[in-house]
C-alpha cells in the first residue's frame, strides 16, 4: 500500500514541475552553422586574452558540444572538416585540464587555452561556412 501511494504522489509532481529546461546537447550537422555563429559572437571568443577563465565556463562547455557534429557534418568525406573538430576538442581538453573553470584572473595557461579554442573554433567555423548544408 506504502509503495501505491507512494507512486501516486510522485507521478503527480511531474506535470506541476514547470517546463523542463532544455539541454544544451551537441547540435545537429544542420544547426552547426547557427551554432557557431553564436559562439563565435560570444566574448571569450572575441577577446580571450582579457576574459576571466572561470567566466568562460558555460563558453566553454557550449563549444565542447561542437566537435562531435562537425563530425558527423564531416561523414568521412571531409577530413579537413574532421581534423578541425580534433583540434578542437583537443584545445577544449587543454582548458579544462588546466582547471581553468576556477582560475578567476586572465593570463597565463588558461587564457592561452581560450586563445587555442578561439583559433580552432575559427578554423572549424570556415570549413563548415565554406560547404553549403547537408540534406
Amino acid at each position: 500500500m506504502g509503495g501505491a501511494l507512494l507512486v501516486l504522489v510522485l507521478s503527480g509532481c511531474g506535470n506541476e514541475a514547470g517546463p523542463t529546461p532544455k539541454q544544451g546537447g551537441e547540435p545537429g550537422p544542420d544547426a552547426l552553422p547557427t551554432k557557431l555563429d553564436a559562439l563565435t559572437a560570444d566574448q571569450c571568443y572575441a577577446s580571450p586574452r582579457t576574459q576571466l577563465p572561470k567566466g568562460c565556463e558555460k563558453y566553454v562547455t557550449e563549444v565542447a558540444n561542437v566537435p562531435g557534429a562537425a563530425r558527423k557534418r564531416a561523414d568521412d568525406r571531409d577530413p579537413q572538416l574532421s581534423a578541425e573538430a580534433d583540434g578542437l576538442e583537443k584545445a577544449v581538453g587543454e582548458f579544462r585540464g588546466a582547471g581553468c573553470t576556477t582560475v578567476p584572473s586572465p593570463g597565463g595557461t588558461c587564457s592561452q587555452a581560450l586563445v587555442d579554442i578561439a583559433g580552432a573554433l575559427s578554423g572549424l567555423k570556415k570549413q563548415v561556412d565554406a560547404r553549403p548544408t547537408s540534406g
